[in-house]
């Protein structure tokens, strides 16, 4: 076992305003070499408090306490005839292991989504299964963990010496396809999945994430291991209280045109109940994604809409065949 396969960064320099510039560049090279060597990091110095994680984490066992009838009030069309949504939701435990809530940006609006009639950006009614309290947790956790994502975005940008501020040419918050989920392991009878490279017993399937990065809050029971890419072994993500982890996706490999390679990781087996806090940080549905986004001058508009190279993406996942 390679100790401390896993970095941890402290991203201070990066979140505070009027930092000195050499720390916020050394702070940099660090995201940096861990998105080539490992594809996964730990960060602290993150800006959101330990309250707020344990409130959110209330939050989301609160809802996976309920009943089965009352979960899927949020269901998509697909376990709840009398729902029209279909990418944002709930899912029960019998579709790969595990029960999910997937929420998009609380910003969008009923009449927002209406009018722009996209698939992914869907109006849910989460008054059918929270108080406004829990509500208003939520919406401040997606903004924070958005903004966090994105200052990490900015950070690569700079390494290109581009302008940050071309976050926003990728990224627009109603229009972002960003997912914060929920994800409750409950007392799993049988893995979901038995390596077939090594015969661990999984809880999670192997695979590589969709987006640019994602931010995960994982609770103290752990399970989370991520493959060398070299050696192909495999490596616990130790469970840090003040930490959240960061992993590559497959549109910052595009993007980056495989410098920064999403990374294969999975979830061991186990039978105790845990939860864990994903957050997909994704593009906006129309944002062309372009080679040229990072290495040339001028910005091209050719590529893959990122609309279509997430559809791609999610037919992999059992959960969202829908």
């Amino acid at each position: 076992m390679i100790k401390n396969f896993i970095p941890t960064i402290n991203i201070s320099s990066i979140i505070k305003k009027n930092q000195d510039k050499k720390n916020i560049y050394i702070t940099i090279k660090k995201i940096e070499k861990a998105c080539i060597d490992v594809g996964f990091f730990q960060i602290i110095g993150h800006g959101i408090d330990q309250k707020q994680i344990k409130s959110i984490c209330k939050v989301g066992n609160k809802f996976f306490n309920l009943s089965n009838k009352s979960k899927k009030k949020l269901s998509p069309k697909k376990w709840n005839s009398l729902n029209k949504n279909i990418y944002r939701g709930y899912f029960p435990n019998d579709v790969n292991g595990k029960e999910g809530l997937d929420l998009g940006d609380l910003q969008v609006t009923k009449n927002y989504s209406n009018k722009l009639k996209n698939p992914y950006i869907e109006y849910l009614n989460l008054k059918k299964c929270f108080d406004k309290n829990s509500i208003k947790m939520i919406e401040k956790y997606y903004t924070n963990v958005f903004s966090l994502s994105e200052e990490l975005f900015k950070s690569i940008i700079k390494l290109y010496k581009k302008n940050p501020n071309n976050s926003k040419i990728a990224f627009s918050r109603q229009k972002t396809l960003s997912t914060l989920r929920f994800n409750f392991y409950p007392n799993q009878t049988k893995p979901v999945e038995i390596s077939k490279q090594d015969g661990v017993y999984l809880g999670c399937e192997t695979h590589v994430d969709s987006g640019i990065f994602t931010v995960l809050y994982q609770d103290k029971k752990g399970g989370l291991q991520v493959q060398n890419r070299k050696t192909k072994k495999w490596y616990d993500v130790p469970f840090n209280k003040n930490a959240l982890v960061v992993n590559t996706g497959r549109a910052l490999e595009y993007l980056t045109k495989g410098k920064f390679k999403a990374t294969n990781h999975r979830v061991l087996w186990n039978k105790s109940k845990r939860m864990s806090i994903p957050f997909f940080f994704e593009p906006s549905y129309d944002f062309i994604m372009s080679h040229s986004f990072f290495k040339d001058k001028k910005l091209r508009n050719n590529g893959q809409i990122y609309e279509n190279f997430l559809n791609k993406s999610l037919k992999k996942f059992i959960e969202y065949q829908r």
